[in-house]
């Protein structure tokens, strides 16, 4: 998936300008404001790591309904936003299918923009230079960032982010909360990498061994990816 496309899907009100302002509200509502991202590999690509049949449900099935029914809360036009950060932002803390639907679209999207076939892509210097600085050490880094993961409790994510100040922190969120939201418990920070930790992650391969499938997500992060991310603004 190439930086446009992704733009599209996730930060999304591309073509919405293009609407003529007087068409009626009926019309605004067919329009679909986000879209589903195509995954940039094969649903087989991340095996042994990430099964195929895993993939695919977790992308058409679960994916896809968050699309769904953020698309429909939003359809009014009554939300003003300019894009996924900025509806989270602003919007999640006292909407409740937004935080939890647009929650689960941005984490997803960067979710899948971040994993590659396992083993094939090495950190960058920069970022491996950068985690050095704020974590000791990558493996210190490494070691924090499992951690994590596998002690949340329930459903949630884990993740790596950066703060305004450009410091790196680990942190975790419930369920499809992330960071970017203004939210009472939540440190606030750009997400970088995000590990899911929904049962329906892992659970066809790995059943309750969440450890195990957090040992092999890790093999699979594009850290180059990572490192993009980090830079953008």
């Amino acid at each position: 998936m190439d930086k446009r496309s992704f733009l599209k899907s996730g930060l999304g009100l591309a073509g919405l300008s293009l609407i003529n302002p007087t068409q009626s509200l009926q019309s605004l509502a067919a329009a679909s404001l986000f879209e589903l991202p195509k995954l940039p590999y094969a649903y087989n690509a991340l095996e042994p790591a990430i099964d195929a049949r895993t993939m695919e449900i977790h992308h058409s099935k679960h994916h896809a309904a968050y699309v769904e029914k953020l698309n429909a809360e939003l359809a009014s036009g009554k939300i003003a936003f300019s894009g996924i950060e900025d509806l989270l932002q602003n919007h999640a803390h006292q909407n409740k299918t937004i935080r939890n639907n647009g929650g689960g679209h941005f984490n997803h999207s960067l979710l899948w923009r971040t994993l590659c076939k396992p083993g094939t892509v090495k950190m960058p210097l920069d970022l491996e230079m950068e985690i050095i600085t704020h974590f000791e050490s990558v493996e210190d880094f490494l070691s924090n960032l499992k951690f994590t993961a596998t002690e949340r409790f329930g459903s949630g994510w884990a993740w790596l982010c950066r703060a305004n100040d450009g410091r790196l922190f680990i942190t975790s969120t419930p369920n499809q909360d992330n960071p970017l939201m203004k939210i009472e418990g939540l440190v606030q920070g750009k997400p970088l990498l995000g590990i899911d930790i929904w049962e329906h992650a892992y659970y066809l391969k790995y059943f309750n061994n969440r450890a195990d499938y957090v040992e092999a997500f890790v093999s699979c992060i594009n850290w180059e990816e990572v490192e993009r991310i980090r830079k953008e603004k």
